[in-house]
């Protein structure tokens, strides 16, 4: 919610993901990680597979990091429901990653959860303009539904600075593909497999910087999706690292025109791998909360002011020593 006269809060992420793969769960983790340090905000989170279980994974990772929250300020938590795809075509193969039960979720059913293209449209809407970004790695199912909804363009246009794409999920729905690279209203970056695949998270990771927590769901996870040791490719967390800090000198862009898409300079590679873990491994903290400033603040804040603008101009009447 917007508040008239407040600071505007970091970017907004939408972040829709098939949750299939190991990758999309390690770049859940990061979007984690950057909202925890104020970096970023989660505006929503869809599950493009249509798989149930990957709904109750993100919810489940989402009360994980929400965890640190305790006291008073727990009793006005607030879960934001997880956007899921209805569309049976959209349904992925099973992944590994899932197979185990998902503990900690309160999503028993497709019941509780939200359609995808409804839920983006209305948390856009509450965006401040140009203050959001969709990070998208799986099948563009949940696009191309948002697309159809009558108006929803013009709410694209003012709210979202950026469309970045994992490309891994693009040809599980090719018609969906076509639709949003031919319609949608903003930039678009594409991060091709190559830069995954150059930048792969190291597996390491999961023992050292995941063991303050017993169990851990995103190492849990991790140890699930393959046997281990393994280094695992970073598509989505390029795409989610891009969405967030765009100006940092991660990545260049490629000509001009749109989409345009992320290109590895090699002598970021050590650091991005080091920003992957540093945010993916972060651990939960307590969010403050975000209220608009009341009329006794702003009273402070002119007394304050005023004061000093007093003791300013004594310094100029009083002579020098």
């Amino acid at each position: 919610m917007q508040f008239p006269g407040t600071a505007k809060p970091p970017v907004g992420i939408v972040f829709d993901a098939a949750m299939d793969a190991i990758g999309d769960a390690l770049a859940l983790a990061m979007l984690h990680g950057f909202e925890g340090k104020d970096q970023a905000r989660i505006a929503a989170i869809c599950v493009s597979s249509g798989d149930l279980r990957a709904a109750q994974f993100c919810d489940a990772v989402g009360r994980f990091y929400a965890s640190a929250t305790t006291g008073p300020a727990a009793m006005f938590m607030h879960f934001m429901p997880i956007g899921l795809a209805t569309n049976a075509g959209a349904k992925s193969a099973e992944s590994a990653m899932l197979a185990n039960p998902v503990d900690g979720t309160a999503i028993k059913s497709i019941n509780d959860t939200a359609d995808a293209a409804t839920l983006i449209r209305n948390v856009l809407m509450a965006q401040y303009d140009q203050n959001a970004a969709i990070v998208l790695s799986g099948p563009p199912t949940d696009l191309a539904h948002l697309l159809g909804i009558y108006g929803v363009k013009e709410w694209i246009t003012r709210k979202v600075r950026l469309l970045c794409v994992a490309e891994t999920g693009m040809p599980a729905d090719a018609a969906a593909a076509r639709k949003v690279f031919a319609e949608w209203p903003t930039p678009i970056v594409t991060v091709g497999r190559e830069i995954g695949e150059a930048l792969p998270f190291p597996g390491d990771s999961i023992e050292k910087d995941f063991a303050y927590a017993t169990p851990h769901p995103i190492a849990a996870a991790y140890r699930a999706y393959k046997p281990m040791p393994y280094d695992a490719p970073s598509c989505a967390m390029a795409a989610m690292l891009y969405a967030v800090r765009p100006d940092d000198g991660y990545f260049q862009l490629s000509g001009s025109g749109n989409p345009r898409s992320l290109v590895l300079d090699p002598a970021q590679k050590d650091r991005i791998i080091k920003t992957y873990i540093e945010m993916a491994s972060a651990k939960p903290v307590p969010r403050k909360p975000r209220r608009p400033p009341n009329d006794k603040d702003k009273d402070k804040d002119k007394d304050k002011d005023e004061d000093k603008d007093k003791k300013d101009e004594q310094k100029k009447k009083d002579p020098a020593p």
